[in-house]
């Protein structure tokens, strides 16, 4: 069997090309200890180790379950971070979170953040390694939140990114105060389930799902206890699902906060809401 063949197997299920070459290059590079130079110089791989990768492959091509759960790893901001069914697999939106983030942070010379519905932690680690700033991160599921500090193990930012069991505010004490906190919270609504794409269906529902129709749940919860938990002129920023910033705006605006600012993504799509909090 030829790599070409491997790639067939993923088109014919109908994944795109371009996506099953990057794909069956990821397989080859985990379970074949190929790199991409190996690749491109055509250097021949062992056939049991192809016979990996084509079981991997048939295994994506019938289930549909993502190649990052397959392989275990995601790529994130140029850093690999260990994924399971048990997280997200970080995505390029959340990019323009972090960065945006990461901006606030350094201009205002932040020291402490709070990372809420952390998951795999990328967004912690990532803060972390790009400022000077302690991160708390935090999540309601256990296993989620031990694969977060196997990525803060890997990324070597020992109390630099830190995790905690927390149900939204509920572990965080009445005194401790952040000068950020920042969110990709769960924002797409039930009635959406039915029609999300398979690959989708192996994240955690957990992770995804509101129980309102609006998707309002976690901005809502988390918006209402921040200002209880923020600095004076401490920001938040949340990530948001497609539609959403105008009823996201308007629940900032409830709490108090102010100078409200929407990023959009390359599509044009509003991805980021943050905004201020001062002290009345």
């Amino acid at each position: 069997m030829l790599i070409t063949d491997i790639v067939k197997i993923l088109t014919d299920s109908g994944i795109a090309e371009n996506e099953a070459n990057i794909e069956v290059r990821l397989l080859i590079e985990k379970f074949a200890g190929f790199n991409l130079i190996d690749i491109i110089t055509g250097k021949k791989l062992d056939e049991g180790k192809l016979k990996i990768v084509e079981e991997k492959a048939k295994l994506r091509a019938r289930t549909r379950e993502p190649i990052q759960y397959i392989i275990g790893e995601a790529d994130f901001m140029g850093e690999k971070f260990f994924v399971n069914p048990s997280v997200l697999i970080p995505r390029d939106e959340t990019e323009i979170l972090v960065t945006k983030a990461v901006e606030i942070i350094n201009k205002n010379n932040f020291k402490s953040v709070l990372d809420m519905c952390t998951g795999s932690g990328c967004i912690a680690c990532m803060i972390a390694k790009n400022t000077h700033s302690t991160v708390l991160g935090t999540d309601i599921s256990f296993d989620a939140l031990e694969t977060a500090v196997k990525n803060m193990e890997r990324m070597e930012l020992f109390n630099r990114a830190i995790f905690r069991k927390s149900d939204i505010f509920s572990k965080i004490s009445d005194e401790e105060k952040f000068d950020v906190i920042v969110s990709n919270p769960p924002y797409i609504p039930p009635s959406q389930k039915k029609t999300i794409q398979k690959e989708v269906t192996f994240e955690p529902d957990i992770a995804l799902y509101t129980k309102d129709e609006k998707g309002m749940e976690f901005y809502e919860r988390i918006a209402k206890d921040a200002p209880h938990h923020l600095n004076n002129g401490g920001y938040i920023l949340f990530e948001l699902g497609i539609g959403e910033s105008k009823n996201v705006a308007e629940i900032l605006k409830q709490y108090r906060f102010s100078d409200i600012q929407v990023v959009k993504d390359l599509a044009n799509i509003d991805r980021v809401i943050l905004a201020k909090y001062v002290f009345p």
